[in-house]
């Protein structure tokens, strides 16, 4: 590369581009489709500043793991594969490419997997397939590999994909940037200063134990504060419904009055990967404006919910009330609402979240501390914070609905429900 390329960040301050290889991934058409993908999804709902892309923390991901391996290279850690560090870093770029619009509830809606469609937009016929086919035949194989977690390397993968790698990293910090909290803040420096490369792992200086507790206690209050607030889940839970809802008019025979062919595979679950890379959030958007106006009345209600931020409001209650919610499903239906599309129980523990988990598998690492010996040891076998948040689930239970329940129930004909709903946080 004759020149290295710079962009301006409001976390890093600087994000550096030496390699063409990565300055060509960039301007892909389908790296730039994730401009129109919020980080956050429904956030901004919650928190208006939380507008920011796939598209800068991926940037982002990037930028802590070329720092990640220049310290290693600084210091000519041995058990660091220097061939390795290109495909690091595509992978780090890379690694969300397959997020949809609103992504996890499109998720849980149709049944589908952003890092499958990542896996899929790197081996498919994409402009990032040929970017990287000129690194290598079987490069996209090895990057695609490295982002499902499959590939042979550890110490590659945990880069990108462990409880202490850039994404985490990124995403607390600008997260809690953009939203406008201070839980997600950690020294990052510290962290990036006292990790190496040690016998095929990714492991922390025991002396740096404290600046990795720092990082943990931000991702814990990140969860509870940002990513479970229940305004934002009420969205979540919202957009949901009107998904589940369109599938269900459809499988009924439902002609709608407008409807998108990338839209309408998503819904048949035969969707291609060039209707996939179609799908963003302004197209999106532009669906729920025209399904405010179907002529099938509860579609065109959750829409109008969603667009005006008329969302469901929530109550907490016990979690062994199970007689009390049916109790509320019937009395809803007697009132009008249809609790399939107008009422939710949520915990957090139904979410795929984890602040930290201390056993081995293929989806979580665990955090090592390498001490003056170099003994390895688990960080909870030191850590009493850590150990203390590892695999918690902590969170209330809250039963979303319209607010005009409230308005359409008489308190003494319903008593047991009205309390419940009385219990608003």
């Amino acid at each position: 590369m004759k020149e290295e390329k710079v962009f301006k960040d409001p976390v890093h301050k600087y994000i550096y581009v030496q390699d063409e290889t990565i300055w060509d991934l960039i301007n892909t058409k389908e790296f730039q489709r994730l401009r129109r993908i919020r980080q956050l999804g429904t956030s901004y709902l919650t928190f208006h500043g939380a507008e920011h892309s796939r598209f800068s923390h991926s940037l982002g991901v990037y930028e802590i793991t070329r720092k990640i391996i220049s310290q290693f290279e600084r210091n000519h850690y041995e058990d660091w594969p220097k061939e390795e560090r290109l495909l690091c870093l595509c992978a780090a770029l890379l690694h969300d490419l397959g997020h949809g619009p609103f992504s996890h509830s499109i998720e849980k809606a149709f049944g589908t997997r952003h890092e499958d469609w990542s896996c899929r937009i790197v081996l498919g016929d994409t402009e990032v397939n040929e970017v990287l086919s000129r690194v290598s035949p079987d490069f996209p194989k090895k990057v695609a590999g490295v982002i499902c977690k499959s590939y042979s390397e550890e110490i590659v993968v945990s880069l990108v994909s462990s409880q202490l790698d850039a994404d985490r990293m990124d995403y607390l910090l600008r997260d809690a940037y953009f939203t406008g909290v201070n839980y997600g803040t950690f020294d990052l420096e510290r962290i990036l200063r006292v990790i190496r490369p040690y016998k095929g792992h990714i492991v922390v200086k025991e002396s740096g134990m404290h600046a990795v507790e720092d990082y943990l206690m931000s991702r814990y209050q990140m969860y509870w504060q940002v990513y479970f607030h229940p305004v934002t889940r009420s969205a979540e839970i919202l957009l949901h419904k009107v998904f589940a809802r369109a599938k269900h008019l459809y499988d009924e025979g439902y002609t709608f009055g407008f409807m998108v062919e990338p839209i309408l595979h998503l819904i048949q679950n035969r969707i291609s990967l060039e209707d996939y890379l179609l799908l963003d959030e302004s197209v999106m958007q532009t669906m729920l404006t025209f399904w405010s106006q179907e002529k099938d009345g509860m579609l065109g209600d959750m829409c109008k919910r969603f667009l005006d931020r008329k969302l469901y409001k929530y109550s907490t209650f016990d979690g062994e009330q199970e007689q009390l919610i049916q109790r509320m499903e019937k009395v809803m239906q007697e009132v009008g609402f249809d609790p399939t599309y107008y009422m939710e129980i949520d915990f957090p523990s139904n979410q795929s979240y984890d602040v930290y988990r201390a056993g081995e598998n293929d989806d979580n690492l665990p955090i090592l501390l390498l001490d003056h010996k170099d003994n390895l040891t688990e960080i909870t076998q030191r850590s009493e914070i850590v150990k203390s948040i590892s695999g918690f689930q902590m969170g209330k239970h809250h039963v979303y609905y319209p607010e005009e329940l409230l308005e359409r129930l008489n308190a003494e004909d319903y008593p047991d429900v009205w309390e419940m709903l009385g219990e608003q946080d």
